[in-house]
């Protein structure tokens, strides 16, 4: 890594603060510091499920919108030194308990095939964090000593790209989606299928019913026409989905939505 290189990865930072390249100019500068096979970005407010902000994942994508985004967060030693209120690099060995956390590490992340992960703990202000986790999938790789230094020292220059970009702006799911060209048969398909699958891994078939419904912006009433339920009946299912996917409310239910819609999207 010279000094030249840093210098012009930085500077392509810095010029697409606020733009939708700014994720794509800031995983350059991140690559310089310490290789990679895989990265992802999310945004948390505080008490909020976390909002999907970038990925570079090549297999298992599913993983992250259907399972990590839904709830499998929650059991993530990341996030639990995030509710700390640290920020900084840690490494998955500094974070991780065998016993408190080998229910996430054999039911989720054995999934994932990353073999090691580095994440960025980075607080822009308001109780709102970015999180970048970085993974390597060789089975014979690992994020050295050295690397993890290199990430140290430059966090206050990553953390002040990543403030200047989100500090004064929503997660926006949106950005995800502006360099996505399809036709509108493409996206009508795969919106169809996301749909349709919907949290199927946690609902019950009934429940995936009525969740599909309401994302298509159904009221309760309209729902209950359409399926032929009593309002009541319905109530108690959008109580039931809320439960499952430890959300308060409808607005909610889009994010996760959206999240899950991601999956499906093109290459």
């Amino acid at each position: 890594m010279s000094e030249s290189q840093l210098n012009t990865l930085l500077a392509e930072a810095i010029s697409s603060i606020s733009s939708t390249r700014f994720t794509l100019s800031l995983m350059r500068f991140l690559k310089l510091l310490g290789s990679y096979d895989n990265a992802v970005i999310l945004g948390y407010a505080a008490g909020k499920h976390p909002v999907y902000l970038f990925d570079s994942l090549e297999s298992n994508r599913h993983l992250l919108f259907q399972q990590y985004l839904t709830s499998t967060f929650q059991q993530d030693p990341f996030y639990h030194q995030l509710l700390t209120r640290q920020e900084g690099v840690f490494s998955l060995k500094q974070v991780i308990k065998q016993r408190e956390h080998q229910d996430y590490l054999h039911q989720f992340y054995l999934q994932t095939g990353w073999q090691d992960e580095l994440c960025l703990l980075i607080n822009i202000g308001a109780e709102r964090d970015v999180l970048i986790f970085l993974g390597v999938t060789n089975e014979k790789s690992r994020f050295t000593a050295d690397q993890l230094v290199c990430f140290k020292q430059h966090f206050a220059v990553i953390k002040a790209l990543c403030q200047q970009h989100w500090q004064h702006a929503a997660f926006n799911l949106a950005q995800s989606f502006n360099e996505i060209v399809i036709s509108r048969a493409t996206m009508r398909s795969y919106v169809d299928e996301s749909i349709q699958t919907f949290a199927q891994s946690v609902l019950t078939k009934r429940q995936q019913q009525i969740a599909s419904l309401l994302v298509q912006g159904l009221d309760s009433s309209e729902v209950s026409a359409q399926l032929g339920l009593s309002i009541g009946t319905v109530k108690n299912y959008r109580k039931q989905i809320y439960a499952q996917l430890h959300i308060n409310s409808l607005g909610e239910l889009f994010q996760l939505f959206l999240n899950h819609l991601l999956t499906h999207a093109p290459d």
